[in-house]
This record gives structure tokens, C-alpha cells and sequence, in this order.
């Protein structure tokens, strides 16, 4: 069996954070693959190493001296060395890398370094081979990733040495210069690495115990899903979810890894398990909802107009909007009038231009705007399995004086969408925990 292990900057913060990482790793063999972020926050005051490289960076751009920026991310691995008692002269690393600090040097390569020193650092302290990035995790100059020179530098590595730790965050291009990914890129290598040796599993280490069923701003104490599917995820991180990227899942969902969220500073609990699809259907009749996420300030756009079973007018609409760049979140149908739930961000200020093009496109008997719409998303495979789940959330919503003003429901029975007054976004969410979840 094969584990990837990636460690978020959370937990690599400082020499105490190194040692639970290694406790993790070393209690088992079949972690044989770590990703490594760069060193994050030690606290509320404390900044992420990546952001004083950043930072540092700036200052070069405009001619002003980085030094004491520089000096504060020297003393921290310089600080994390010691505490360990490592003998990894890393001195000689930011000695030769400041002496490369111009404004002519590449932010990518620059802010790179976070990662790499975090690495060399723990790949020591595990007794563990270090890979550079650069020599395994490859793109094109578009930045696209080449999953099949990543899946043979990977497995050549496997087969030559029993632990490795390879820096997230960065890869190569083909001149050999180094480029970053998006923030939170680090997500992305360890899922490129656990899919390119095709790991049984891959774990996501961090800070909280999994994912949690609601927002813990809006409900107190939430229970973590211990099981969810890639499906679910997504459809719970179009809606607003904190959770992992799309791209940094991908790679392990096309070839089916299960992905594991874990807590460092809780290695007992079992944390959140992505899979493919569900184990088994839970046995509560009234906990059907996997997950509960959604998000304020939107608007339903309700056109009025005789469609005489044609689709015409609605495919104008949605023309006109592409021509705005604005995306239907949800459409609804009636027999002489549709509607379409738009996000108020993306409209902007063209709300009115777009009205004034429907008006002389579609000539509609009328085009009506209501605003300050939240949309909550219960999320759940288990509702195809419940008869009448809409009907459920309407006596739930509607005994609390919660008033929908549109509902939504995929074929798939994946989530039920319900839109509400902005002032009722938080009483809907938790109504819906407490309800179907908690």
C-alpha cells in the first residue's frame, strides 16, 4: 500500500508543528510520499513565509531594500533547524539566495523558495529522499500540468527510494524555469503525486478535523462529514463551501484515490473521506443532508411573455446575457413566463442595460427584479433514496416564518437549492442543520 501525505503551512509552523508531522508520517509505513507547504502561521501575528517572500518581492520592484523582511524569514528556518537539532546548513541556501535578490528576479522562483527550504528541512528531520519540484511536477508554458513525464519522474523516484518529500506549490516548465500555481497550489501537487503513483489514498493534512457540515460562523459546533462524495464537494463548493479546489482533486477523482481531510493537531480523528461514491446509505430517515453551504446577493429576473410552447424567447435572454459575461445560476419555467437567478457580482451596474436589451429583443409583456436574494444549497446523495425532500424543507423552512422565493432541484436529487431573503441567509442555514443535518 502507497499513501501520499500532504502538510498544509499549518502544519509545518514551527519545530513543535515538525515533530507531530513526523509522529503522523513514521507511525505509517505505507506513508511513503509527503508534500510539504511552506512554513504558515505560528499564530494570529505571525505571517505565512510565502507571504514575506511575496512581500519581499514587492519591495525589489520598486527599489526599496527587503532586508529586514529577509532577515525575519532567514531566523525562522534558522530557528526550526535548531530547535530540531538538524544539521541541514541552510544558512548557505538564503545566503546564496539573497545575494540573488534583484528586481530582475522571478516571483515564481522567488516565492518557490518557502516551499523548498520547508522541505529540505523536514525530508532530514523524517530521514526521508528530497525531490525537488522542479524535477517531477511538470507543465507547459500555458501552465497545464504533463501528467505523463510527472507519472514517470514519480514512479522512477518509488522505485528507487522508500520516503520521499517533494515541496508543493511549484513545478517546471519546459526551459526548466520554475513555475508556482495558483495559492493553494500545494493541494494540487499532492494529488498530481498520489494519482501519478497511483496511490490507495490520499491524505490531505490541515487544521481542521475534515469538512464540516455548515459554516461554523452560522451554527455553532457543526458535526464533520465523514463521508462525502467528489460529487457532493463540488456541488458544495460552487455554492460558496470552503473547501478544496476543483483542481486539487481532479487528479486523484479521474483515476478514483479517496481523498482523506486530516487534522494534524488531531491525528486520531478520522477527518473527512472523499470517495468516488458512497460506502453505504445511512439508516436516519431525517438526516439526509450530507452538507448545508450557499451565498448572499443575488437577484431572480422574471420574464414575462407568451412562449407558445417555443423556446425562443428564453434562448434570447440567455444570449443577451452571455453578451453581458453574466452566468443563469438557476432558470425555472412557467407556461407563459420563465425566470432566472443571476448573481448580483457579476451583473454589476448592467443590470438596467440588460433589462433595455430583453425589452427590445423579446419584446416581453413584462420583466420583473427581485433583489437581495440568498441561495442555500442542502446537499445530500441520500435524498434520492427519501420521498418527498422538498416537501420536508418547506414545512422546516415555513414553520420558522421563512419565506422561499424560489427552489431549485437537480434530476440527479444531488441538492435541493432554495433562494431566501438575504436577512434570512443565516436562520435558513441553521434551520436546515439542526433540521435534516445536525
Amino acid at each position: 500500500m502507497i499513501k501520499v501525505a500532504k502538510f498544509g503551512g499549518s502544519s509545518v509552523a514551527d519545530a513543535s508543528q515538525f515533530r507531530k508531522v513526523r509522529d503522523i508520517v513514521l507511525s505509517d509505513p505505507s506513508r511513503r510520499l509527503v508534500v510539504v507547504s511552506a512554513a504558515g502561521k505560528r499564530d494570529s501575528k505571525d505571517h505565512k513565509i510565502t507571504d514575506l517572500l511575496y512581500l519581499c518581492h514587492a519591495h525589489l520592484t520598486y527599489g526599496v531594500s527587503c532586508d529586514e523582511i529577509f532577515d525575519k524569514i532567514r531566523a525562522r528556518f534558522i530557528e526550526i533547524r535548531d530547535d530540531l537539532n538538524l544539521t541541514f546548513r541552510i544558512e548557505d541556501e538564503l545566503d546564496a539566495l539573497h545575494a540573488r535578490l534583484n528586481k530582475e528576479m522571478s516571483i515564481d522562483e522567488l516565492v518557490s523558495r518557502g516551499e523548498y527550504l520547508t522541505s529540505r528541512l523536514m525530508a532530514e528531520f523524517l530521514g526521508y529522499t528530497f525531490l525537488d519540484a522542479r524535477d517531477c511536477i511538470f507543465m507547459d508554458f500555458d501552465g497545464k500540468f504533463q501528467p505523463e513525464k510527472i507519472t514517470q519522474a514519480i514512479k522512477e523516484a518509488v522505485s528507487k527510494y522508500q520516503g520521499i518529500v517533494i515541496p508543493g506549490f511549484y513545478g517546471s516548465l519546459p526551459s526548466g524555469k520554475i513555475k508556482v500555481m495558483s495559492r493553494g497550489g500545494s493541494d494540487i501537487t499532492g494529488s498530481l503525486v498520489a494519482a501519478a503513483c497511483n496511490a490507495d489514498l490520499y491524505e490531505n493534512w490541515t487544521d481542521v478535523s475534515g469538512i464540516l457540515m455548515a459554516d461554523p460562523r452560522i451554527v455553532d459546533n457543526p458535526r464533520a462529514i465523514s463521508e462525502i462524495t467528489f460529487a457532493e464537494l463540488r456541488e458544495l463548493a460552487y455554492m460558496g463551501a470552503s473547501v478544496l479546489h476543483e483542481d486539487s482533486v481532479a487528479p486523484v477523482k479521474e483515476v478514483g484515490i479517496p481523498l482523506n481531510i486530516r487534522n494534524t493537531n488531531d491525528p486520531s480523528h478520522p477527518g473527512t473521506m472523499i470517495v468516488d461514491s458512497a460506502s453505504s446509505v445511512e439508516p436516519d430517515q431525517d438526516k439526509f443532508i450530507t452538507g448545508i453551504a450557499g451565498k448572499r446577493n443575488f437577484i431572480i429576473l422574471t420574464v414575462t411573455k407568451r412562449l407558445n410552447n417555443s423556446n425562443e424567447a428564453l434562448r434570447d435572454v440567455l444570449e443577451i446575457l452571455d453578451r453581458h459575461k453574466v452566468q443563469a445560476e438557476h432558470i425555472s419555467m412557467g407556461i407563459d413566463q420563465f425566470a432566472l437567478v443571476l448573481s448580483q457580482a457579476s451583473i454589476g451596474d448592467g443590470l438596467y442595460e440588460i433589462i433595455g436589451d430583453i425589452r427590445t429583443k423579446c419584446s416581453p409583456e413584462d420583466v420583473e427584479v427581485q433583489d437581495g436574494i440568498a441561495l442555500i444549497a442542502a446537499v445530500g446523495r441520500k435524498m434520492i433514496f427519501r420521498p418527498g425532500i422538498s416537501g420536508k424543507v418547506f414545512n422546516a423552512l415555513g414553520k420558522e416564518g421563512i419565506n422561499i422565493r424560489t427552489i431549485a432541484q437537480g434530476s440527479d436529487e444531488l441538492a435541493i437549492i432554495v433562494g431566501v431573503d438575504n436577512s434570512q441567509f443565516e436562520n435558513t442555514v441553521r434551520v436546515l442543520y439542526h433540521s435534516f443535518a445536525g
